[in-house]
């Protein structure tokens, strides 16, 4: 199978948009339980490397034969961890929350590298799914997560209304404290 044409790929979330250029030019970057890829499209399309990684091997196989982009089918909540001591410059994570691997996952982020991280958080439930609080954030959860070992350099949370209404938390965050962010790193 080969990739969709670009009028079929959908348009990457505008959080990662907005803070993929504090990637680094060329990186590694790991797009994390990456569905049909919209982000590893539009990132190695950017020119990152990237290695997306989902559970669902139909949906993988849609980014076959795309540039830049290997391709990793995983169960990412249960068995081995199957990123052991790889190391990213950055990690991309899109509507997806599991707690009890969000530490290793973390540990997977390089020092001075870059999280993008957007999901659904407590009050969502009333725009449908996600509706269940074990894949629901917590208000600035993310921020209390991440406070000890990174920069933030932005964070949002609340009500939106685009893509879908939906209630959100979105963080960008670079791992290490005190770094000076620059816009074209």
């Amino acid at each position: 199978m080969t990739a969709p044409p670009d009028s079929a790929v959908a348009d990457p979330s505008a959080w990662v948009a907005r803070f993929a250029t504090l990637i680094p030019a060329g990186g590694r970057v790991l797009d994390f339980a990456c569905g049909r890829g919209r982000h590893a499209r539009w990132l190695a399309r950017h020119g990152w490397e990237v290695e997306a990684v989902d559970r669902d091997a139909a949906a993988l196989a849609t980014l076959a034969g795309e540039p830049r982009v290997s391709v990793a089918q995983a169960d990412l909540e249960n068995g081995d961890w199957p990123y052991g001591t790889a190391c990213f410059d950055a990690i991309v994570v899109t509507n997806y929350l599991y707690r009890p691997r969000l530490g290793l996952l973390l540990d997977c982020l390089a020092a001075d590298g870059v999280l993008i991280y957007e999901t659904f958080m407590l009050g969502n439930e009333r725009f449908g799914r996600p509706g269940n609080p074990e894949f629901l954030l917590r208000p600035g959860e993310l921020l209390e997560r991440l406070a000890a070992d990174y920069t933030i350099v932005a964070f949002e949370q609340g009500e939106v209304a685009r893509p879908r209404p939906a209630v959100v938390q979105r963080v960008c965050a670079v791992k290490g404290q005190g770094i000076t962010v620059l816009p074209d790193r």
